[in-house]
């Protein structure tokens, strides 16, 4: 079977799910409309975004992703939000800056992932992303640690953890 098939074929699942997760609706409709949905783009853009489909036949690939998504959006999240409203509470702890956060990825689909999670959570901003030093500039709206690796600890040892498992 040709690359931009097996690549398209393993998009239109992840697609279907994410369609369903955002639209919060499970019903016959949303199914067969996030069915063709997926079905377009994962035929379209399948070879653009896969780049090694034999990637996508390890299950365990797959249960780090699901493993990440559910430590992410709740306890994760949770933290970050639970941290934020502190801060209104308190708002003389705001300590904000700017600080480097060194990496140790390669893929894009990684770094992305990283820096994605990053901004996601509140209180923190990916403001650049400098590949030739392996580093992302962040801004912290907490900043406890300057250093380099005290950044990382505090802000994306987690998330790289994870998209190692996942995407290398």
């Amino acid at each position: 079977m040709n690359k931009r098939i097996i690549a398209g074929i393993s998009l239109i699942i992840p697609l279907l799910l994410l369609y369903l997760v955002y639209t919060g609706s499970i019903n016959i409709f949303e199914f067969i409309l996030g069915t063709i949905t997926a079905l377009i783009v994962g035929l379209l853009f399948g070879e653009a975004i896969i780049e090694k489909p034999s990637k996508l036949y390890n299950p365990l690939r797959w249960l780090w992703a699901l493993v990440y998504m559910l430590l992410y959006f709740t306890i994760i999240e949770f933290k970050a939000h639970l941290h934020v409203l502190k801060l209104i509470i308190q708002p003389s702890k705001v300590n904000p800056g700017v600080v480097r956060v060194p990496y140790d990825v390669e893929t894009d689909y990684a770094i992305t992932t990283i820096a994605n999670s990053i901004t996601n959570t509140p209180g923190t901003i990916t403001v650049d992303v400098d590949e030739e030093r392996k580093v992302l500039y962040v801004h912290w709206i907490t900043v406890v640690d300057t250093s380099d690796e005290g950044a990382r600890k505090h802000i994306s040892e987690v998330f790289e953890k994870y998209a190692k498992k996942i995407f290398e």
